[in-house]
Order: structure tokens, then sequence, then C-alpha cells
């Protein structure tokens, strides 16, 4: 059966931006549907000021971060952590548009670096134990930031055009990649309205720490049973979009997922900020 089939929405709750042609001929249209392509997530943040990750797509945010991670591991003192945290606080103004959402983000991991410090300090039997906390922590935290802030600027649905467009990867697995970190956008949603629609059938939280205990351990079995119940519908309108069979029909997807010159701006900066600790290994083997 020829026509188009949607498979971004493949769930009212799941607003996917991806969608799908089955069986359609190349650069057709079928009568009475609207070709006119959306605007992409991309193109919805570039329109006003703002960082240099503004205008661009998701893949290259996560070969920066994923760089970036493995560059870390080549950090093995202080000073070469600290190198590294200096060359990526100077990226800062290509990444962060609001400080304020930027400092609670970074939150944790100040916090989680302190641990790992005063655990060290503690625990370890260096013989220059600070040096050796402040090394670690240092550690943490450059392998850490930049994730945490370019994960942020992923769009899902926006991910999921550029995964299957750019790097061919199956539909059906983008598309059901999508509707899960699509579902799991919305957890915080879906246990307010089941906590609501629990006080008002008279189950509220008591005051009490155990009745509390007891009240949310009830309400997250409620948010499984919802979620479940989501996933098989879910299961089934991707069914009935033909992602049932083992053997996917050639696909044509309603946004584009273009490279742009930010894209490879971005991707150049995040590889030499990537690159920094093992340059300054080789550079002061010494040291």
């Amino acid at each position: 059966m020829r026509g188009d089939a949607t498979t971004g929405a493949v769930h009212s709750d799941v607003h996917s931006s991806v969608h799908s042609t089955v069986d359609s001929p190349v650069g057709t249209t079928p009568a009475g549907v609207d070709d006119t392509v959306p605007e992409t997530a991309a193109a919805r943040r570039s329109r006003g000021p703002g960082p240099l990750v503004r205008h661009c797509g998701p893949l290259p945010l996560l070969a920066v971060g994923l760089l970036c991670t493995l560059g870390a591991f080549a950090v093995d003192a202080w000073w070469q952590a600290a190198g590294a945290l200096a060359v990526q606080a100077l990226c800062l103004p290509l990444v962060v548009a609001d400080v304020r959402v930027a400092a609670r983000r970074l939150l944790p991991l100040g916090i989680a670096a302190l641990s790992v410090g005063w655990s060290t300090v503690l625990a370890g039997d260096s013989p220059e134990p600070l040096w050796t906390a402040l090394a670690a922590a240092l550690r943490l935290v450059v392998l850490v930031l930049p994730g945490s802030l370019l994960l942020g600027w992923i769009d899902p649905a926006e991910a999921g055009d550029h995964l299957a467009q750019r790097l061919r990867l199956p539909a059906r697995v983008v598309v059901a990649a999508v509707v899960a970190l699509g579902r799991l956008d919305s957890l915080a949603d879906s246990w307010e309205q089941v906590a609501a629609a629990r006080r008002v059938r008279g189950f509220g939280p008591g005051r009490g720490p155990v009745s509390r205990l007891r009240w949310a351990a009830s309400t997250s079995f409620g948010l499984l049973v919802d979620a479940v119940r989501r996933a098989g519908r879910v299961s089934v309108a991707m069914d009935a979009r033909g992602f049932a069979g083992a053997t996917a029909a050639r696909r044509s997807w309603a946004l584009p997922a273009p490279w742009r010159r930010a894209d490879t701006v971005l991707l150049v900066v995040g590889a030499l900020v990537a690159a920094v600790p093992l340059l300054l290994r080789l550079a002061f083997p010494a040291a």
C-alpha cells in the first residue's frame, strides 16, 4: 500500500519530529499531503543570539562529548588536569547560554569532585595525598564537564533524524530510542499525574516517614504500571506503521539532517580540547 506513514508521532504523548514514508517513490508526494518541510530543532534554536552550540546538530555534540571523555583518560597528574580544565574553561562561552542553568547542572559534579578528593585524602596511601586527591578530583571534572554541558543541547527527535540519515542506523532502532527518550523526559509529569490521582482517591501520604515511604513505593508501582501500558500502546503504534518487520522498507524522513559550518567548527575545537591532556603528557613526560 503506497502512501505516507508518519513515524515520528508514534504516541500522542511523544512529540517527535521523525516521519517516514513506506514504499513511496522518491520525489513524489501523495495527493492531499502537505509537503512543507517543518522547521528543525536546530533552526528554532538558531533564531536568536547565543553560543556556538545553538547552531549545531546533535552529532557533533555527541562526538565532542565522547572525545573529551576519552581524552580525560590521559590525565595522570594534577597539573595535566588543571591545564585541560583551563582550556575547557576558555571554551565555555561556546557552550553556555545561561550561567545560572549551567551552575545548577554542574552542582552535582562539584559535589562529586569534592567527595572524590576528600575520600582520596582519607583512604589513600600516597606519599603526597593532597596532590593525589587534587588530581583525582580534577580528573573527574575534566571527564564529566564537557558532556554535562553539551548533552543539554541535544533534542531527542533531532538526534533520531541525524542518526538515521547521517549514520544510516536502522529506522526501527532509531525511532524506538527516540520514543524511549521522550518517555524519559515525561516521567516527571507522569509522576505528578499518578500522585495527584492517588491524592484525589484518598491515598495521599501521611505525616510520618514510614507512611511517606509507603506512599512513594505505591506511587512508584503505579508509575511502573502506567509506563508498561504506554509502552504497549507505543508498540502497537509502531507495528501499525511498519516497524515490526525484521527488514524495514526504504523510508524517507520529513525533517532534514544538514551538516552546517558550525558543526565542523565545534568538532574541530572539541577535538583540540580533547587532545590537550595527551599533548601535555607527551610534552612533559618527566614532570
